[in-house]
């Protein structure tokens, strides 16, 4: 039996490890730098400041962590416009009980990654190197996260303003989009269970340790 995750959880790893490093890194800006940047972009340092704070404390249990994490996440994050993309034409096909359970799942399988890969800090640092609208609600901010052993990395963020806030939709990682890469293993699980979407629930379910 092919794991129904394979893509998807290395995928995963990756983009929480890069985004991990990319808040921590944010903690070297001064307030004078931030002053000079747009709103758009100072969300996103305050939001590296705000991880730096709750996250890098070595005396807290995991479970403390988790949901300092999930706080992060739900405060910054639009996880139910990341949810409903990740699903595509499925999304109109489920019914009410099958979106909430999915969208319960899909927001624990990121507090649980990112918490896991929370460790995985080495001291990248990142550089904001633009930001420009995008569209009539959406801003793309422009950054690098600088490694010490390796190239550059191109990073942009999605960011919308919805509510009056600025929530991140996606992240870009060298051109590999978070929000497409979930929606194209998302629709694989599905398509390999007949187009059934209790098919993904089933993956979810068992990649959480829950009873099926």
């Amino acid at each position: 039996m092919t794991k129904p995750f394979s893509k998807f959880t290395c995928f995963l790893i990756f983009f929480f490890s890069m985004i991990l490093s990319v808040l921590i890194g944010f903690s070297g800006f001064s307030k004078a730098a931030e002053a000079k940047l747009n709103p758009p972009s100072q969300f996103v340092q305050k939001l590296g400041d705000t991880a730096l704070m709750s996250l890098t404390m070595k005396d807290i249990s995991r479970e403390t962590r988790e949901a300092r994490v999930r706080k992060i996440l739900r405060n910054n994050f639009d996880i139910q416009t990341i949810g409903r993309f990740a699903m595509g034409t499925y999304w109109r096909e489920a019914t009410k009980l099958q979106r909430k359970e999915y969208m319960a799942l899909f927001e624990d399988m990121i507090v649980k990654t990112y918490t896991t890969r929370f460790e995985d800090y080495s001291g990248q640092q990142l550089k904001i190197t633009g930001d420009t609208p995008s569209g009539n609600r959406d801003f793309l901010i422009f950054s690098q996260i600088i490694q010490k052993d390796g190239p550059p990395v191109n990073l942009e963020w999605r960011v919308r303003k919805k509510n009056n806030k600025l929530k991140i939709i996606d992240v870009v990682v060298e051109g590999i989009s978070m929000s497409i890469t979930q929606r194209s293993d998302f629709s694989s699980v599905i398509q390999r269970g007949g187009g059934n979407i209790e098919a993904l629930l089933t993956s979810l379910r068992k990649h959480m340790g829950r009873k099926i």
